[in-house]
């Protein structure tokens, strides 16, 4: 089985020419490729981890596409849905990571979750990635996905404001712009795909923390946060080396499970040097190994290139850390 990398988005605004884009919503959960071959079916999460064993309901879905492929690859997210329908980074947390089946079994109980199908890049192994998105997407929707567990949404055209007034109306993260001419380019962030925000999120690394005080006595009053000054393959290209870069503290937005679960991921991390490129000017600052990542939402960088106002949203299980570069 050929392992392909996620094609990615970059941040930005909405395209001039909007008549050359499809407008998605931009879904709040996690990543994950769907892999059949023959009667077996593998998830594969952004950083190639194989997470099948955490998401048992969509067995279902490989049992129904088996009935009719030998072959396919598809391309999604997984989501939690809250009461009202939209969907929640935060519930989904509670599904990560998991790796006791019956408690992967009580989970889903009270949280399922659903695919979010919206590409299709080999199919009774025939490659798709070098058609266009129009193309990929009528093959995709002549499948009919569509079950308890998973679903296909349309995609629009036309008014991107209208539809990410739409979103910003629902509550919702965003909306996706890709261009409907573009192939699928594996592994790679392009103009081709832009993610245009309701809120200004970033996905950040975990270089430290602060002790709380008062309520948080005893257990983590701030994260440490950074990201690098470049990825892995631009480093090797240009010969320089990677630099975390701090990116300031955060201290809202955790529940006392969360905090409960980062104290216990942090503390077999603990290392004595500071990992960041710039000593950040905080007291009392405990470093950890940069391994963990969280997104956070905030309202803009400051001049000194750290957060305002940031809020914790929950851990990114799915994200080498070291592929962690600002979005402007």
């Amino acid at each position: 089985m050929a392992i392909i990398k996620p094609m990615l988005a970059k941040a930005g605004p909405l395209p001039a020419t909007q008549t050359e884009y499809s407008f998605e919503i931009k879904w709040d959960g996690i990543r994950v490729l769907f892999y059949l071959e023959k009667n077996s079916f593998t998830l594969m999460s952004r950083n190639l981890k194989d997470i099948t064993p955490q998401y048992p309901e969509l067995a279902a879905l490989a049992t129904v596409v088996a009935n009719a492929h030998t072959e396919l690859i598809l391309d999604g997210e997984i989501v939690a849905f809250d009461t009202d329908g939209r969907p929640s980074f935060s519930l989904l947390q509670h599904r990560l990571g998991l790796k006791k089946a019956m408690v992967i079994a009580e989970m889903l109980k009270t949280i399922p979750v659903n695919y979010i199908i919206f590409d299709i890049l080999s199919l009774d192994h025939a490659p798709l990635l070098e058609k266009s998105y129009t193309q990929r997407r009528a093959i995709l929707e002549n499948l009919t996905l569509s079950g308890p567990y998973w679903q296909t949404p349309a995609y629009k055209t036309g008014d991107g404001e209208a539809i990410l007034a739409a979103s910003r109306k629902l509550g919702l993260e965003g909306i996706i712009a890709k261009r409907l001419d573009s192939p699928y380019q594996a592994g790679k962030r392009t103009g081709a795909w832009i993610k245009i925000k309701n809120q200004r999120r970033q996905e950040l690394v975990i270089g430290g923390w602060i002790p709380g005080q008062g309520a948080r006595q005893g257990q983590i009053g701030a994260l440490l946060l950074g990201y690098y000054d470049r990825t892995p393959q631009s480093a090797k290209a240009c010969g320089i080396p990677q630099h975390l870069l701090y990116a300031g503290k955060v201290g809202t937005g955790f529940t006392k499970a969360t905090l409960t679960v980062l104290t216990k991921l942090l503390a077999p991390l603990h290392r004595e040097t500071n990992p960041f490129f710039h000593q950040p000017t905080t007291k009392d600052a405990r470093f950890v190994e940069p391994l963990l990542v969280g997104e956070f939402e905030f309202t803009e960088w400051t001049p000194n290139h750290t957060l305002r106002h940031p809020s914790f949203k929950g851990l990114r299980d799915d994200k080498d850390p070291r592929q962690v570069i600002r979005e402007d």
